[in-house]
């Protein structure tokens, strides 16, 4: 009788353990996002109004940003009334020595990029925001950043920039 109870106690709570399991676990994925209660997004061109003008940067990022979005949700990419709307600006594009050597030359440069981002949520227009966000990649003065460099220092950046953006209107982070 008694080897009955504790083997039925054993079977329901395992039950019990692997219910809650599955039932907590609905809501989240692998990239870190809960539920989205939309169906498409639309990221539109992203302009240039940095003060140096780095030709084709706006594209890319625009093109990072939409690539990423894609490989982490399940939404569809739209080019007008999408539930989700990414636009907004490059606003800071520069070059400047962050480190000197004793004969007072730069020993190091930072490239730094800050983009300014508009994000709307139709379905939930409290999610909307209007933030900047900037990374940097610093590289040795005697490099000059052309060619391969300059797209490794750009796809640094806009991988954290990206991901950054990501968080804050699907990650909530």
């Amino acid at each position: 009788m008694i080897y009955k109870i504790i083997k039925n106690t054993r079977f329901f709570v395992l039950i019990i353990t692997i219910c809650t399991l599955l039932n907590s676990c609905g809501a989240y994925n692998f990239t870190g996002t809960g539920k989205i209660d939309a169906a498409s997004f639309q990221v539109n061109y992203f302009l240039n109004n940095a003060e140096l003008v780095e030709p084709g940067i706006e594209r890319t990022f625009t093109n990072k940003l939409q690539e990423l979005i894609q490989n982490q949700t399940s939404l569809n990419l739209t080019n007008t009334n999408a539930d989700l709307l990414y636009e907004g600006e490059i606003t800071d594009y520069r070059i400047s020595p962050m480190t000197a050597t004793a004969d007072q030359t730069a020993a190091q440069n930072r490239l730094y990029i800050s983009v300014m981002v508009r994000f709307s949520n139709k379905k939930n227009p409290e999610d909307d925001f209007e933030k900047t966000f900037s990374h940097f990649y610093d590289f040795p003065a005697n490099d000059q950043l052309v060619g391969g460099k300059l797209n490794t220092a750009l796809d640094e950046i806009y991988d954290r920039i990206t991901q950054d953006v990501f968080n804050a209107s699907l990650a909530k982070w």
